[in-house]
């Protein structure tokens, strides 16, 4: 089993971010969090690197259900998704598989709710791999 879905994008990378977003909002996820690896490496140890950005998306009333059925579950919240370019005129944005990263944990009940998340993450990266606008 892979640990996560992905998409590439003909697209500029600003617009592969809003893009990203903006997929991931049609599914009821909210980004809560965004780093920028490339101005954080740059910034810290003085490396160059690629534009990199990792958003991390949320959605509200799935977190919510989940932190009811485990209640360190918050480790590994919220959903990573990344936005890196893959090349000229070419982002690659992957999102993690839920069900995946919450293998180690000995809960059927949050095994179901993450195959939820996935379904959702995965119609939103399906989008982006489309080239929907959305």
């Amino acid at each position: 089993m892979t640990y996560y879905m992905a998409a590439q994008l003909k697209a500029a990378f600003d617009d592969a971010i809003a893009r990203t977003e903006a997929a991931l909002k049609a599914e009821g996820f909210g980004v809560i969090s965004r780093i920028d690896i490339q101005q954080t490496l740059k910034s810290k140890i003085d490396v160059d690197f690629r534009p990199y950005t990792i958003l991390g998306a949320c959605n509200p009333a799935l977190a919510h259900e989940a932190l009811q059925l485990e209640d360190k579950v918050g480790l590994m919240l919220p959903c990573n998704v990344i936005v890196q370019q893959s090349g000229p005129g070419t982002v690659e944005v992957a999102a993690i598989d839920p069900v995946a990263s919450m293998q180690s944990i000995d809960n059927p009940e949050l095994m179901k709710a993450a195959q939820t998340v996935r379904e959702k993450l995965s119609r939103a990266i399906g989008l982006l791999g489309q080239g929907a606008s959305v």
